[in-house]
């Protein structure tokens, strides 16, 4: 049974950790951004107004880009949901934090609710950032995928 779990860990960890490292490097943006950082509304010119329209931060939209290449992407991201039970965003984020290697399907889920639907209501890329919901994948991935306890220190150098 151990070597059955070791072995999936390899499998996921070789999955995984260059889309992971993909996206890590927005983490320090996604980290320094607040609720009003993310997005803006543009509403014309001095005396020529216009409905407001939502301006995202550039390096938002990459990381979007960026995710949606990725293998995080599982459009049946509701059966995550439906499986942790997560009703909002500190549900989401509390059982990422608990979640192991194994639950990588959890962490597909909700990084692609975000992205997914963020793509017909702009508003959830800005609440993924707000509630930290991006932060908290990428760190607990980041965890989990490379640190050398769990995956050895030659998955670190190749």
């Amino acid at each position: 049974m151990y070597g059955q779990e070791a072995n999936l860990k390899e499998q996921i960890i070789e999955e995984y950790k260059d889309d992971l490292l993909k996206l890590l490097k927005y983490l320090p943006f996604l980290e320094s951004k607040g609720q009003s950082d993310a997005q803006n509304y543009y509403e014309g010119d001095g005396e020529h107004k216009v409905i407001p329209v939502p301006v995202y931060d550039p390096t938002l939209l990459a990381f979007v880009k960026e995710a949606k290449t990725t293998k995080f992407m599982n459009r049946n991201y509701p059966y995550a949901y439906r499986k942790w039970r997560m009703p909002d965003p500190e549900a989401e984020r509390a059982a990422m934090e608990s979640a192991a290697i194994r639950d990588i399907d959890l962490f597909r889920g909700v990084i692609s609710r975000y992205v997914i639907e963020g793509q017909r209501k702009s508003v959830m890329w800005t609440t993924a950032v707000q509630e930290r919901i991006f932060v908290t994948a990428l760190t607990k991935l980041k965890s989990l995928i490379l640190d050398p306890r769990i995956c050895g220190t030659d998955k670190m150098n190749g």
